[in-house]
């Protein structure tokens, strides 16, 4: 769809007048060349420079004031909200449900102006796009061009009404809401990010966020969870919801190829802190992959170090003993869980001074983090502004400077000090929904019916440390993710009108101008990682199922089912006729199909309709989990092989030994070769499976010509007998 009809058909009714004239920019300049002989003069360039100014004050204004009503409105309904919480006795059951109208009021006006500067923003860059591109037309070497964007930028930046950050606003909606929604009582607990959370394990889903719908998502979440504040005795400030992670490898990359492959046993190594460069406690922590067939889970595991013994730590010379010594002092853990601390530190010492790990990539973003305090059953958690930056001096250029991270950036995103080479500003935000539910426990149907929605796409094992080694270090990987190659793809998803609902948030006090439905019909979601088995019957792939849904506004706010599936999924070549939507028609074939309990039995190359391909030597990995009944049973599928060579010999000799005819010779001749070209074939198969296996190759495993081969050698040595019979 061209950018106008996109503007007309998503444009906010009430707000109409206020959009950026893009139709009529456009008009001007076409109109300018056409009876200009398509040329461009100055002085069609200052009429149009006047009409974009011009267009520039009105969104800048309209941004403005609308900024300072809500900021208005939300202070009156936190007076209303505190008086009514602090006279609970008096108040009444239609009290709450006011404010709570009021609140989703005013949500939706932070959703429509969210929506409204985005839009704007992406209508001022399309038309001096437009611009450049027309105006240059047709031009000669001598002739004076007219190249607005850089010019026009700086205007942009003087009236920055699309750099409004909402993060302010939704954590201050949230504490409001969450106050009405709870009828003034609030869940009390602990909102700590470090001390408490020692080994934790959960269910976690992985899915990317186009910026368009970030502040609609946020806005649908703090409905149902309050945002997280981990010090609730200050007022938010941006660099509070700054998290920062250094990662460690070797030169060999071990870490990372072990991740990428989930490899038992796979570990990453990493020093966190939140908030700015300051802080003074930073958590040492390890990630550890295990296979479900172990019987454990995948866990992390951490212990907190204070920032000034982090280098003399990575280098041995500060014990770990000398680290838990204040610890032991203090007696505020126990004696195990101290002991349990000393052992993950001697550990993770130990391996980074064997494998001579090191600083490679330093991971950034701001996380908006939803949940009850105390109750970590429901975790939602959006971040945003993800940034990965090399720390590495793989190619001859110390960044860090002997020192356990590079100093030269803080929390200053988007880092414009930083060469290109050094950063890589990743186009999505990425939420994880994290669960831990009892067994047989389904998530909350609001949390099914978000992830089921337009706004997000599930990415399976996505790694932030494995995109930013994979992005900043190409020549050093040979392997990378399945995602990597896609990266260009639109994941926005088109709208779908359904008329059913199941969580309704209702603002009537505006008809036609207020959120009013959150509309869904998802289906249950289940989180199985990708698995991978081999032949026969032995087992299936278990894919992540995400469905499609769409927003209508401004009558509606809602989140629409689509049948489709979005899900990015893998092969070394795939191949579509529609590059826009890989994702839908790649997972329902792996969920129809693999939930059929048929393996490989289709060429991956040419089961799929989209195309990508890894770059010049590269290969993809795709997430395959082998469980050790795969290699039972292809010991099993071998020796029933050698089971039919047994009886294809018997048969042989016994013809041979008991007869003298000349039928009787050639049959056994015929077995005889049937019985060779069984043991050859089988053996080859064989150890062709296991290699493959060992590598977790994504390979059509299923034997197509084994049997049919088998069968009609059989059958042509029958037949032989008969014939050489009745010749006799």
């Amino acid at each position: 769809m061209k950018f106008g009809e996109h503007l007309r058909s998503s444009l906010i009714r009430d707000y109409s007048f206020y959009y950026i004239s893009y139709d009529d920019l456009k008009h001007q300049l076409k109109k300018g060349l056409v009876n200009n002989n398509d040329s461009w003069s100055n002085e069609l360039e200052e009429k149009f420079l006047t009409s974009l100014e011009s267009e520039l004050d009105k969104v800048y204004n309209f941004t403005k004031l609308k900024n300072g009503e809500i900021l208005r409105r939300m202070k009156d309904a936190g007076t209303v909200v505190n008086n009514l919480v602090n006279d609970l006795n008096n108040a009444t059951e239609q009290d709450f449900e006011d404010c709570e109208e009021e609140l989703s009021d005013i949500i939706a006006d932070v959703h429509d102006l969210a929506k409204f500067t985005r839009l704007n923003y992406t209508g001022f860059q399309k038309i001096i796009k437009k611009h450049d591109k027309v105006t240059s037309r047709n031009l000669s070497e001598n002739d004076l061009k007219f190249i607005l964007k850089p010019i026009f930028q700086v205007r942009l930046n003087s009236k920055p009404f699309f750099k409004d950050n909402y993060d302010i606003l939704v954590v201050k909606l949230s504490e409001l809401y969450d106050l009405v929604r709870t009828r003034g009582n609030p869940v009390k607990g602990d909102s700590s990010a470090g001390g408490s959370q020692q080994n934790f394990v959960r269910q976690t889903t992985k899915y990317w966020v186009h910026p368009d719908n970030i502040t609609e998502l946020k806005l649908i979440i703090l409905k149902h969870l309050p945002v997280l504040v981990f010090n609730s005795n200050k007022d938010f400030e941006k660099e509070d919801s700054a998290i920062t992670s250094v990662y460690f490898d070797n030169k060999n990359l071990d870490l990372y190829y072990g991740r990428l492959r989930k490899d038992e046993g796979a570990e990453a190594h990493r020093l966190r802190w939140y908030g700015s460069m300051d802080s003074d406690t930073i958590f040492v922590e390890r990630k550890t992959h295990r296979e479900d067939w172990t019987g454990e889970k995948s866990v992390k595991a951490r212990f907190p170090l204070k920032e000034k013994h982090i280098n003399d730590f990575i280098k041995g010379k500060y014990t770990v003993h000398q680290v838990f010594d204040k610890m032991r002092k203090d007696k505020k853990k126990s004696i195990k869980e101290i002991e349990n601390l000393e052992a993950l530190a001697t550990e993770i010492q130990y391996t980074i001074l064997k494998s001579n790990l090191r600083p490679v990539v330093r991971s950034f973003y701001n996380r908006t983090a939803f949940q009850l305090p105390g109750d970590a059953r429901v975790r939602i958690s959006l971040d945003t502004e993800l940034s990965m930056i090399r720390e590495d001096n793989f190619d001859g250029l110390n960044r860090t400077k002997g020192n356990w991270r590079r100093m030269d950036i803080g929390v200053d995103w988007p880092f414009n000090q930083l060469p290109e080479k050094d950063i890589v500003r990743f186009p999505y935000a990425v939420l994880e929904v994290k669960l831990q539910t009892q067994l047989g426990q389904e998530p909350p149907q609001w949390v099914r019916d978000l992830v089921a929605s337009h706004l997000v796409e599930a990415v399976p094992k996505f790694s932030k440390f494995i995109h930013g080694v994979a992005s900043l270090l190409p020549e050093n990987v040979s392997l990378i993710p399945f995602w990597l190659p896609q990266m260009d793809v639109d994941i926005r998803k088109p709208k779908i009108n359904n008329a059913s609902k199941s969580v309704e948030i209702s603002s009537n006090r505006i008809p036609g101008s207020n959120i009013n439905t959150i509309n869904n019909v998802g289906n249950s979601l289940d989180e199985e990682e990708l698995m991978g088995h081999n032949i026969g019957q032995e087992g299936a792939y278990n894919s992540i199922q995400s469905n499609n849904f769409s927003t209508n506004r401004r009558n509606d706010l809602s989140l629409e089912h689509n049948e489709n599936t979005p899900l990015l999924g893998s092969s070394n070549e795939i191949q579509t006729n529609d590059s826009k939507n890989f994702a839908r028609k790649l997972t329902d074939f792996l969920y129809h199909y693999f939930n059929d309990d048929r393996v490989f039995n289709v060429p991956l190359g040419t089961v799929f309709e989209t195309k990508f391909v890894a770059p010049p030597g590269k290969e993809i990995c795709v997430p395959v989990r082998v469980e050790p009944k795969v290699y039972f049973a292809t010991e099993r599928t071998y020796l029933t092989w050698l089971s039919i060579l047994m009886i294809l010999g018997g048969i042989a000799t016994s013809l041979l030994t008991y007869s003298s005819n000349i039928s009787a010779i050639t049959a056994s001749i015929g077995f005889f070769l049937c019985a060779i070209f069984v043991i050859i074939y089988s053996s080859y198969i064989f150890v062709w499976r296991v290699k493959n296996i060992r590598k977790k190759r994504a390979v059509d495993y299923y034997d197509k010509f084994g049997p049919t081969a088998i069968c009609a050698f059989f059958g042509i040595a029958t037949l032989l007998s008969y014939v050489f019979k009745v010749y006799n």
